[in-house]
Protein backbone atom coordinates (compact mmCIF):
# COMPACT_ATOMS: atom_id res chain seq x y z
CA UNK A 1 0.00 0.00 0.00
CA UNK A 2 1.38 3.37 -1.07
CA UNK A 3 0.82 6.41 1.16
CA UNK A 4 1.59 10.12 0.84
CA UNK A 5 2.54 11.54 4.24
CA UNK A 6 2.05 15.33 4.60
CA UNK A 7 1.68 17.72 7.53
CA UNK A 8 1.98 21.32 8.68
CA UNK A 9 0.67 23.01 5.56
CA UNK A 10 0.20 26.21 7.61
CA UNK A 11 -1.99 27.71 4.92
CA UNK A 12 -2.26 31.46 5.36
CA UNK A 13 1.10 31.86 7.09
CA UNK A 14 3.02 35.11 6.75
CA UNK A 15 6.82 35.25 6.71
CA UNK A 16 7.84 38.45 8.49
CA UNK A 17 4.66 40.02 7.18
CA UNK A 18 5.10 38.80 3.60
CA UNK A 19 2.32 36.70 2.08
CA UNK A 20 3.26 33.16 1.09
CA UNK A 21 0.12 32.62 -0.98
CA UNK A 22 1.83 32.04 -4.35
CA UNK A 23 4.47 29.75 -2.80
CA UNK A 24 1.88 27.68 -0.95
CA UNK A 25 -0.27 27.37 -4.04
CA UNK A 26 2.81 26.22 -5.96
CA UNK A 27 3.71 23.40 -3.55
CA UNK A 28 0.08 22.27 -3.21
CA UNK A 29 -0.14 22.11 -7.00
CA UNK A 30 3.04 19.99 -7.08
CA UNK A 31 1.49 17.61 -4.53
CA UNK A 32 -1.60 17.22 -6.72
CA UNK A 33 0.61 16.52 -9.74
CA UNK A 34 2.52 13.86 -7.79
CA UNK A 35 -0.78 12.31 -6.70
CA UNK A 36 -1.94 12.10 -10.31
CA UNK A 37 1.35 10.50 -11.36
CA UNK A 38 1.91 8.15 -8.40
CA UNK A 39 -1.74 7.53 -7.43
CA UNK A 40 -1.18 6.61 -3.76
CA UNK A 41 -3.73 4.46 -1.96
CA UNK A 42 -4.21 7.21 0.64
CA UNK A 43 -2.98 10.72 1.48
CA UNK A 44 -2.32 11.43 5.17
CA UNK A 45 -2.33 15.07 6.36
CA UNK A 46 -1.13 15.19 9.95
CA UNK A 47 -2.28 18.49 11.37
CA UNK A 48 -1.74 22.26 11.23
CA UNK A 49 -3.69 22.64 8.03
CA UNK A 50 -4.01 26.35 8.70
CA UNK A 51 -1.57 28.68 10.41
CA UNK A 52 -4.23 30.32 12.57
CA UNK A 53 -7.24 29.05 14.46
CA UNK A 54 -9.33 31.64 12.59
CA UNK A 55 -8.04 31.36 9.00
CA UNK A 56 -8.70 34.03 6.41
CA UNK A 57 -11.20 33.45 3.63
CA UNK A 58 -8.26 33.22 1.24
CA UNK A 59 -6.78 30.36 3.28
CA UNK A 60 -10.10 28.49 3.24
CA UNK A 61 -10.34 28.86 -0.53
CA UNK A 62 -6.78 27.58 -1.03
CA UNK A 63 -7.34 24.42 1.02
CA UNK A 64 -10.75 23.87 -0.58
CA UNK A 65 -9.20 24.00 -4.06
CA UNK A 66 -6.47 21.60 -2.96
CA UNK A 67 -9.01 19.05 -1.70
CA UNK A 68 -11.16 19.54 -4.78
CA UNK A 69 -8.18 18.85 -7.05
CA UNK A 70 -7.35 15.67 -5.13
CA UNK A 71 -10.97 14.51 -5.18
CA UNK A 72 -11.09 14.79 -8.98
CA UNK A 73 -8.37 12.14 -9.40
CA UNK A 74 -9.73 8.76 -10.48
CA UNK A 75 -9.80 6.21 -9.04
CA UNK A 76 -10.57 8.36 -6.00
CA UNK A 77 -7.80 8.65 -3.37
CA UNK A 78 -8.89 8.63 0.29
CA UNK A 79 -7.59 11.66 2.22
CA UNK A 80 -7.17 11.30 6.00
CA UNK A 81 -6.80 14.54 7.99
CA UNK A 82 -6.26 15.33 11.67
CA UNK A 83 -6.27 18.68 13.47
CA UNK A 84 -3.04 20.19 14.76
CA UNK A 85 -2.42 22.68 17.56
CA UNK A 86 -2.81 25.61 15.14
CA UNK A 87 -6.18 24.43 13.87
CA UNK A 88 -9.61 25.24 15.23
CA UNK A 89 -11.34 21.84 15.53
CA UNK A 90 -14.77 23.41 15.04
CA UNK A 91 -13.77 25.27 11.88
CA UNK A 92 -11.77 22.38 10.42
CA UNK A 93 -14.63 19.93 10.95
CA UNK A 94 -17.10 22.02 8.95
CA UNK A 95 -18.90 19.86 6.35
CA UNK A 96 -17.04 16.74 7.52
CA UNK A 97 -20.06 14.49 6.86
CA UNK A 98 -20.27 15.76 3.30
CA UNK A 99 -16.51 15.33 2.80
CA UNK A 100 -16.64 11.69 3.91
CA UNK A 101 -18.93 10.99 0.95
CA UNK A 102 -15.95 12.07 -1.17
CA UNK A 103 -13.49 9.86 0.77
CA UNK A 104 -12.08 12.77 2.81
CA UNK A 105 -11.97 11.76 6.49
CA UNK A 106 -11.47 14.32 9.27
CA UNK A 107 -10.69 13.81 12.95
CA UNK A 108 -10.47 17.02 14.97
CA UNK A 109 -11.37 16.09 18.58
CA UNK A 110 -9.92 13.27 20.68
CA UNK A 111 -12.46 11.02 22.43
CA UNK A 112 -13.95 12.77 25.47
CA UNK A 113 -16.89 10.46 26.32
CA UNK A 114 -16.89 6.83 27.37
CA UNK A 115 -18.56 5.68 24.17
CA UNK A 116 -16.13 7.57 21.92
CA UNK A 117 -12.96 6.14 20.38
CA UNK A 118 -10.37 7.25 17.86
CA UNK A 119 -11.66 7.49 14.31
CA UNK A 120 -10.46 4.36 12.49
CA UNK A 121 -10.39 3.95 8.71
CA UNK A 122 -9.81 0.55 7.14
CA UNK A 123 -8.26 0.26 3.68
CA UNK A 124 -7.26 -2.93 1.88
CA UNK A 125 -4.55 -3.96 -0.56
CA UNK A 126 -3.25 -7.26 -1.89
CA UNK A 127 -1.81 -8.14 1.55
CA UNK A 128 -5.06 -7.53 3.40
CA UNK A 129 -6.47 -4.73 5.58
CA UNK A 130 -4.61 -1.73 7.00
CA UNK A 131 -6.14 0.08 9.99
CA UNK A 132 -5.54 3.84 10.18
CA UNK A 133 -6.03 5.48 13.58
CA UNK A 134 -6.58 9.25 13.55
CA UNK A 135 -5.31 10.97 16.71
CA UNK A 136 -5.72 14.77 16.54
CA UNK A 137 -3.70 17.14 18.71
CA UNK A 138 -4.63 16.84 22.36
CA UNK A 139 -3.81 18.33 25.73
CA UNK A 140 -4.22 16.15 28.83
CA UNK A 141 -6.98 18.42 30.10
CA UNK A 142 -9.17 17.43 27.15
CA UNK A 143 -9.56 13.96 28.68
CA UNK A 144 -10.92 14.99 32.09
CA UNK A 145 -14.45 13.76 31.28
CA UNK A 146 -13.00 10.25 30.82
CA UNK A 147 -11.04 10.21 34.10
CA UNK A 148 -11.94 9.86 37.78
CA UNK A 149 -12.30 13.22 39.53
CA UNK A 150 -8.94 14.70 40.44
CA UNK A 151 -6.92 12.60 38.01
CA UNK A 152 -4.08 14.40 36.23
CA UNK A 153 -2.21 12.99 33.24
CA UNK A 154 0.98 14.03 31.51
CA UNK A 155 0.99 14.34 27.71
CA UNK A 156 2.59 10.90 27.42
CA UNK A 157 0.13 9.35 29.84
CA UNK A 158 -2.76 10.93 27.94
CA UNK A 159 -1.69 9.33 24.65
CA UNK A 160 -1.03 5.97 26.35
CA UNK A 161 -4.46 6.13 27.98
CA UNK A 162 -6.29 6.80 24.70
CA UNK A 163 -4.42 4.06 22.84
CA UNK A 164 -5.06 1.56 25.66
CA UNK A 165 -8.81 1.97 25.02
CA UNK A 166 -8.43 0.93 21.39
CA UNK A 167 -8.63 -2.70 20.35
CA UNK A 168 -5.54 -2.66 18.17
CA UNK A 169 -5.11 -5.97 16.35
CA UNK A 170 -1.38 -6.73 16.38
CA UNK A 171 -1.87 -9.25 13.59
CA UNK A 172 -2.94 -6.53 11.17
CA UNK A 173 -0.96 -3.63 9.76
CA UNK A 174 -1.64 -0.48 11.74
CA UNK A 175 -0.87 3.16 10.96
CA UNK A 176 -1.39 6.15 13.24
CA UNK A 177 -1.66 9.85 12.37
CA UNK A 178 -0.61 12.05 15.29
CA UNK A 179 0.33 15.68 15.91
CA UNK A 180 2.37 15.87 19.13
CA UNK A 181 5.97 16.41 20.28
CA UNK A 182 7.55 12.95 20.16
CA UNK A 183 11.11 12.14 21.21
CA UNK A 184 13.17 8.95 21.35
CA UNK A 185 15.08 7.98 24.51
CA UNK A 186 15.41 11.62 25.60
CA UNK A 187 17.16 12.58 22.36
CA UNK A 188 16.41 16.03 20.97
CA UNK A 189 14.72 16.18 17.57
CA UNK A 190 15.62 18.98 15.19
CA UNK A 191 13.39 22.02 15.68
CA UNK A 192 13.11 25.36 13.88
CA UNK A 193 12.36 28.98 14.73
CA UNK A 194 9.05 28.67 12.89
CA UNK A 195 7.78 26.05 15.34
CA UNK A 196 6.15 28.40 17.83
CA UNK A 197 6.24 27.07 21.40
CA UNK A 198 6.82 23.50 20.21
CA UNK A 199 8.53 22.41 23.41
CA UNK A 200 7.00 23.52 26.69
CA UNK A 201 9.15 24.68 29.56
CA UNK A 202 10.51 21.64 31.34
CA UNK A 203 9.58 19.35 28.46
CA UNK A 204 6.10 18.67 29.83
CA UNK A 205 4.68 17.99 26.36
CA UNK A 206 7.33 15.43 25.38
CA UNK A 207 6.05 11.98 24.54
CA UNK A 208 8.37 9.01 24.14
CA UNK A 209 7.75 7.48 20.73
CA UNK A 210 7.63 4.03 22.32
CA UNK A 211 3.94 4.70 23.00
CA UNK A 212 3.44 4.11 19.27
CA UNK A 213 5.19 0.72 19.12
CA UNK A 214 1.95 -1.02 18.14
CA UNK A 215 1.95 0.79 14.79
CA UNK A 216 3.76 -0.33 11.67
CA UNK A 217 4.05 3.31 10.60
CA UNK A 218 3.62 6.48 12.67
CA UNK A 219 2.79 9.47 10.46
CA UNK A 220 3.72 12.45 12.62
CA UNK A 221 3.10 16.16 12.35
CA UNK A 222 4.27 19.15 14.43
CA UNK A 223 8.00 19.53 13.66
CA UNK A 224 8.98 21.30 10.47
CA UNK A 225 12.03 19.26 9.48
CA UNK A 226 11.74 15.83 7.86
CA UNK A 227 13.24 13.33 10.33
CA UNK A 228 12.85 9.95 11.96
CA UNK A 229 12.03 9.58 15.65
CA UNK A 230 13.87 6.58 17.04
CA UNK A 231 12.94 4.24 14.20
CA UNK A 232 12.66 4.84 10.48
CA UNK A 233 8.97 3.99 10.50
CA UNK A 234 8.09 6.79 12.95
CA UNK A 235 8.60 10.05 11.08
CA UNK A 236 7.91 13.72 10.90
CA UNK A 237 7.50 14.50 7.22
CA UNK A 238 8.15 18.23 7.71
CA UNK A 239 6.49 21.20 6.06
CA UNK A 240 6.01 21.46 2.29
CA UNK A 241 7.64 24.92 2.25
CA UNK A 242 10.29 26.79 4.25
CA UNK A 243 8.58 28.84 6.94
CA UNK A 244 11.64 30.43 8.57
CA UNK A 245 15.26 31.24 7.83
CA UNK A 246 16.25 28.40 10.17
CA UNK A 247 14.79 26.02 7.55
CA UNK A 248 17.22 27.34 4.92
CA UNK A 249 18.95 23.98 4.38
CA UNK A 250 15.83 21.82 4.53
CA UNK A 251 14.93 19.79 1.46
CA UNK A 252 11.13 19.87 1.44
CA UNK A 253 9.34 16.85 0.04
CA UNK A 254 6.35 14.54 0.01
CA UNK A 255 7.17 11.45 2.08
CA UNK A 256 6.06 8.36 0.15
CA UNK A 257 5.51 5.31 2.36
CA UNK A 258 5.11 1.85 0.84
CA UNK A 259 3.74 -0.77 3.21
CA UNK A 260 4.47 -4.39 2.39
CA UNK A 261 3.44 -7.49 4.30
CA UNK A 262 2.97 -7.45 8.05
CA UNK A 263 6.41 -7.47 9.67
CA UNK A 264 8.22 -5.89 6.72
CA UNK A 265 9.81 -2.46 7.20
CA UNK A 266 8.02 0.26 5.21
CA UNK A 267 9.94 1.56 2.20
CA UNK A 268 10.35 5.33 2.00
CA UNK A 269 10.87 7.74 -0.89
CA UNK A 270 10.91 11.51 -0.98
CA UNK A 271 9.42 13.58 -3.81
CA UNK A 272 10.97 17.08 -3.83
CA UNK A 273 8.86 20.20 -3.37
CA UNK A 274 9.93 23.77 -4.07
CA UNK A 275 8.21 27.11 -3.81
CA UNK A 276 8.55 30.00 -6.21
CA UNK A 277 10.96 31.76 -3.86
CA UNK A 278 13.75 30.36 -1.75
CA UNK A 279 14.37 31.29 1.91
CA UNK A 280 18.04 31.80 2.69
CA UNK A 281 20.78 33.66 4.54
CA UNK A 282 23.39 35.92 2.96
CA UNK A 283 26.57 37.04 4.71
CA UNK A 284 29.41 39.30 3.55
CA UNK A 285 30.32 42.88 2.88
CA UNK A 286 27.59 45.07 1.47
CA UNK A 287 29.17 45.00 -1.99
CA UNK A 288 29.45 41.19 -1.90
CA UNK A 289 25.81 40.81 -0.90
CA UNK A 290 24.64 43.28 -3.54
CA UNK A 291 26.68 41.44 -6.17
CA UNK A 292 25.03 38.16 -5.17
CA UNK A 293 21.76 39.49 -6.62
CA UNK A 294 23.30 39.87 -10.07
CA UNK A 295 22.19 37.53 -12.88
CA UNK A 296 25.45 35.54 -12.73
CA UNK A 297 25.03 34.77 -9.05
CA UNK A 298 24.21 31.17 -8.19
CA UNK A 299 21.43 29.86 -6.05
CA UNK A 300 21.44 27.71 -2.95
CA UNK A 301 21.43 23.95 -3.37
CA UNK A 302 18.10 22.55 -4.44
CA UNK A 303 16.75 25.85 -5.74
CA UNK A 304 16.12 26.84 -9.33
CA UNK A 305 18.35 29.35 -11.07
CA UNK A 306 17.50 32.10 -13.48
CA UNK A 307 18.45 35.65 -14.30
CA UNK A 308 16.60 36.92 -11.24
CA UNK A 309 17.21 33.91 -9.02
CA UNK A 310 13.75 32.43 -9.71
CA UNK A 311 12.29 29.56 -11.66
CA UNK A 312 10.50 30.53 -14.90
CA UNK A 313 7.08 29.85 -13.37
CA UNK A 314 7.91 32.16 -10.47
CA UNK A 315 8.69 35.01 -12.82
CA UNK A 316 5.20 34.63 -14.29
CA UNK A 317 3.57 34.59 -10.84
CA UNK A 318 5.40 37.47 -9.18
CA UNK A 319 5.53 41.16 -10.13
CA UNK A 320 8.09 42.01 -12.78
CA UNK A 321 11.26 43.68 -11.56
CA UNK A 322 14.41 45.09 -13.17
CA UNK A 323 17.24 42.71 -14.01
CA UNK A 324 19.51 42.16 -11.01
CA UNK A 325 16.68 42.16 -8.45
CA UNK A 326 16.33 38.94 -6.43
CA UNK A 327 12.87 37.94 -5.18
CA UNK A 328 14.06 35.37 -2.63
CA UNK A 329 13.26 35.82 1.06
CA UNK A 330 16.64 36.71 2.53
CA UNK A 331 18.19 37.34 5.92
CA UNK A 332 21.31 39.47 5.47
CA UNK A 333 24.33 39.88 7.74
CA UNK A 334 26.72 42.68 6.73
CA UNK A 335 30.35 42.33 7.82
CA UNK A 336 31.84 45.71 6.78
CA UNK A 337 34.02 47.17 9.54
CA UNK A 338 33.11 50.67 8.36
CA UNK A 339 29.35 50.43 8.05
CA UNK A 340 28.25 51.81 4.67
CA UNK A 341 25.67 54.54 4.22
CA UNK A 342 22.01 53.57 3.70
CA UNK A 343 22.50 49.82 4.10
CA UNK A 344 18.82 48.88 4.22
CA UNK A 345 17.79 51.10 1.33
CA UNK A 346 20.59 49.79 -0.91
CA UNK A 347 19.77 46.18 -0.05
CA UNK A 348 16.06 46.66 -0.71
CA UNK A 349 16.90 47.95 -4.20
CA UNK A 350 18.29 44.47 -4.97
CA UNK A 351 16.30 42.23 -2.60
CA UNK A 352 12.62 43.05 -2.54
CA UNK A 353 11.83 40.49 0.19
CA UNK A 354 14.36 41.41 2.87
CA UNK A 355 13.42 39.60 6.09
CA UNK A 356 16.03 40.94 8.47
CA UNK A 357 19.29 42.87 8.50
CA UNK A 358 22.15 42.34 10.91
CA UNK A 359 25.61 43.85 11.22
CA UNK A 360 28.50 41.69 12.44
CA UNK A 361 31.81 43.51 12.87
CA UNK A 362 34.28 44.41 15.62
CA UNK A 363 32.01 47.13 17.00
CA UNK A 364 28.89 44.93 17.27
CA UNK A 365 30.90 42.04 18.72
CA UNK A 366 32.40 44.37 21.32
CA UNK A 367 28.89 45.49 22.24
CA UNK A 368 27.91 41.84 22.76
CA UNK A 369 30.98 41.27 24.91
CA UNK A 370 30.17 44.27 27.09
CA UNK A 371 26.68 42.86 27.65
CA UNK A 372 27.92 39.35 28.45
CA UNK A 373 29.14 36.31 26.55
CA UNK A 374 28.02 35.89 22.96
CA UNK A 375 25.22 33.38 22.52
CA UNK A 376 23.56 31.71 19.59
CA UNK A 377 21.64 34.13 17.37
CA UNK A 378 18.21 34.93 18.82
CA UNK A 379 15.09 34.44 16.76
CA UNK A 380 14.16 37.34 14.53
CA UNK A 381 12.04 39.92 16.44
CA UNK A 382 8.74 38.95 14.81
CA UNK A 383 9.26 35.24 15.53
CA UNK A 384 10.30 36.04 19.12
CA UNK A 385 7.10 38.00 19.67
CA UNK A 386 4.98 35.24 18.11
CA UNK A 387 6.56 32.73 20.52
CA UNK A 388 5.94 35.03 23.49
CA UNK A 389 2.34 35.73 22.48
CA UNK A 390 1.45 32.06 21.98
CA UNK A 391 3.16 30.98 25.20
CA UNK A 392 1.19 33.55 27.20
CA UNK A 393 -2.15 33.30 25.38
CA UNK A 394 -2.06 29.66 24.19
CA UNK A 395 -3.22 30.75 20.74
CA UNK A 396 -1.38 31.97 17.63
CA UNK A 397 -0.92 35.71 17.13
CA UNK A 398 -3.92 37.07 15.17
CA UNK A 399 -3.44 38.65 11.77
CA UNK A 400 -4.10 42.17 13.04
CA UNK A 401 -1.44 41.69 15.69
CA UNK A 402 0.99 40.55 12.98
CA UNK A 403 0.45 43.78 11.07
CA UNK A 404 0.80 46.02 14.12
CA UNK A 405 3.96 44.34 15.39
CA UNK A 406 5.57 44.27 11.95
CA UNK A 407 5.05 48.02 11.65
CA UNK A 408 6.39 48.70 15.16
CA UNK A 409 9.46 46.51 14.66
CA UNK A 410 10.24 48.20 11.34
CA UNK A 411 9.96 51.64 12.95
CA UNK A 412 12.23 50.62 15.83
CA UNK A 413 14.79 49.10 13.44
CA UNK A 414 14.82 52.20 11.26
CA UNK A 415 15.30 54.51 14.24
CA UNK A 416 18.09 52.28 15.54
CA UNK A 417 19.77 52.28 12.14
CA UNK A 418 19.58 56.07 11.93
CA UNK A 419 21.25 56.39 15.31
CA UNK A 420 24.03 53.97 14.34
CA UNK A 421 24.95 55.08 10.84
Amino acid sequence: MKLFHLSDLHIGKLLCGYSLKENQEAVLSQIVDYAKEEHPDAILICGDIYDKSAPSGEAYVMFDRFLESLSEIRPRIPVLIIAGNHDSPERLSYASAFLEKHSIYLSVFPPVREEEYLKKIELTDEYGPVDFYLLPFLKPGYLRPLLPDGSVLSYEEAVRFLLSREKIDSGRRNVILSHQFYTAAQSEPETCDSEVAVAMAGGLDRIDVSVLDAFDYAALGHLHGSQRVGRESARYCGTPYKYSVSEERHHKSVTVVELGKKGEEPRLRFLPLSGLQDVRRLRGTLEEVLKAAEPAAGRTEGASSSASGLSPSAQDSLPSAPSGVCHDFVSVTITDEQEPYRIRERLEERYDHLLELRVDNARTRARLTEGGSETDPAPEPMEAFRQFYETVNHTPLPEEGERIMKRLIREIQEKGMEGTL
